[in-house]
């Protein structure tokens, strides 16, 4: 079961940061990558309709052979990791969730932005967080519709971009937020055009990094830790996957062969 890949899942190519994240940290593992893409975004589909999203790739990750699951996307995780959990109880699984803790022990001001989809901020769960890590801290919401579109058509640069990304920005610096949560995967790909518009001593946290070290932490507690060598990822999209492999160096990754699931 070492040599087993691990699946990462997302509903576009936001997973695509948390992917690099654990390359970085996991350079031994062989890595599936499930892109989505045919039903996002997430944030505006329902609960039930998420969790079936979900179920079908993680039966499908279980017919490839993965080792772990990661569901690389806040809202699959709100809506559907409880109950993969459940039904795969003997697969370790590591979802997202906004990084609230680190933030609230980060700020200086006691101020803490959030960026993320609307989906993210309206859940049981985010409310949860914030019961439970920032009551000492003040917490500025901002849904940030459109960012994910744009990100997913490859677009990290133009004017509309930047307006769009300044216009939620803004309202956290002027609330005087010294903490910015990037609550969705999608929005570290943003980090070089968020630096040139916050001043240089404001925090970008996202989870990413955390995410890896946790799932090093349970394959290591399951002696499922690979020793390599590695292979190159596998990519599956529900779209088009020439578009997806044309997207792949834009975010960061070698342009590899891309599969249709069709499901």
């Amino acid at each position: 079961m070492r040599e087993a890949p691990i699946a990462v899942f997302d509903s576009g190519v936001g997973g695509l940061s948390v992917l690099a994240e654990i390359q970085r940290l996991l350079p031994d593992e062989s890595l599936l990558y499930f892109a989505d893409c045919g039903h996002i975004p997430y944030g505006e589909k329902t609960p039930e309709f998420i969790r079936q999203r979900c179920s079908v790739m993680a039966a499908f990750f279980r017919e490839q052979g993965a080792k772990a699951l990661v569901l690389a996307c806040n809202t699959a995780t709100v809506a559907a990791v409880a109950e993969l959990r459940r039904d795969f109880p003997d697969w370790p699984i590591v979802g997202m969730e906004p990084a609230v803790k680190p933030a609230a022990a980060a700020t200086r001001s006691g101020v803490v932005g959030v960026l993320a989809t609307t989906g993210t901020l309206q859940s049981a769960k985010f409310a949860a967080l914030l019961d439970r890590f920032a009551t000492d801290v003040r917490v500025i919401t901002q849904p940030c519709p459109g960012l994910v579109e744009l990100i997913e058509s490859g677009d990290l640069h133009s004017a509309e971009l930047r307006r769009m990304l300044k216009g939620y920005v803004d309202p956290l610096l002027a609330n005087g937020c010294d903490t910015i949560i990037l609550g969705c995967t999608h929005y570290p790909f943003l980090k070089p055009m968020l630096r040139e518009m916050i001043p240089a001593d404001i925090s970008l946290i996202d989870t990413g990094a955390a995410v890896a070290r946790q799932l090093q932490r349970l394959l290591a507690e399951r002696d499922l830790l690979g020793a390599g060598p590695n292979r190159p990822v596998r990519f599956w999209t529900s779209a088009d996957p020439q578009y997806f492999q044309n997207i792949l160096p834009l975010l960061g990754q070698a342009s590899g062969k891309v599969q249709r699931f069709a499901l």
